[in-house]
């Protein structure tokens, strides 16, 4: 096999005890593994664990270990119960520590909402020596270090976090992109977007919305592994804009 068919793959551990109990139901195993696929990398094992240290410091060794990647949803919170943080700095032998960039993000956002309690200052802490990972939704950054990438259990937080994480990650495939834009409300669109995600399972559309001289539009990423794929994708994709008469400029505005 060579360097370029070697397969990548990934494991996921799931944490939480609410996940076990069944009152939530997990979104995030479906959504981190087709967004590993755009990636070119392989979702290889999932482990589902309880909100015991002991317990994710074994899964996250044995399942980073294995794998070339390992991601993690939950347990990154404010409430004494989110632990990962200590778990995977257990789990690689480091220290926890406060963040300064984190911290100060978590300034910022709760500058107007009661300022940095000692709960919301627990988002802060990382393994020593890890990086964030951007959270545009609030405020509070996931985690990256070492082949192990830490992210909210919050399925819409998650995917904005996959979504900074995206072409970051070195997989079995480069990743391509097709950008189109246009004065179009995101909104209006939303159900055109996720047909055609849906209809193209190897491609993955982003939306990005924007604000320019008193008009809203987006600007729609398509990426994927396969240029086939994702030349389908862009068409069916202008031609349901068209359809719904939106102009829109291929490349993006």
């Amino acid at each position: 096999m060579s360097a370029t068919d070697r397969i990548y793959t990934a494991g996921l551990v799931v944490i939480g005890d609410e996940i076990l109990s069944g009152r939530t139901h997990d979104r995030n195993i479906a959504q981190v593994a087709s967004w590993l696929q755009v990636q070119g990398i392989r979702l290889a094992e999932v482990r589902v664990v309880p909100d015991v240290i002991d317990r994710i410091v074994e899964a996250v060794n044995a399942l980073r270990t294995a794998n070339d990647y390992l991601f993690t949803t939950g347990g990154i919170g404010p409430t004494h119960d989110d632990i990962t943080v200590d778990a995977i700095a257990a789990a690689l032998g480091v220290p926890v520590v406060i963040h300064p960039q984190a911290r100060a993000i978590l300034e910022r956002y709760y500058a107007d909402k009661g300022g940095l309690t000692e709960g919301r200052l627990r988002m802060a802490r990382v393994p020593e020596g890890a990086e964030l990972i951007p959270n545009r939704m609030s405020g509070a950054p996931g985690i990256a270090i070492a082949n192990i990438r830490m992210m909210a259990g919050v399925p819409h937080i998650a995917a904005q976090m996959l979504d900074s994480l995206t072409g970051t990650l070195e997989g079995g495939a480069p990743l391509l992109s097709e950008t189109v834009g246009g004065y179009i409300p995101e909104s209006e669109v939303a159900v055109l977007l996720r047909e055609v995600e849906q209809a193209h399972e190897n491609c993955q559309i982003g939306s990005y919305p924007f604000f320019r001289e008193g008009r809203v539009g987006a600007n729609f990423v398509i990426r994927s592994t396969d240029a086939d794929a994702l030349q389908s994708c862009m068409h069916t994709l202008c031609e349901g804009l068209g359809e719904l008469g939106f102009d829109f400029t291929p490349g993006g505005i």
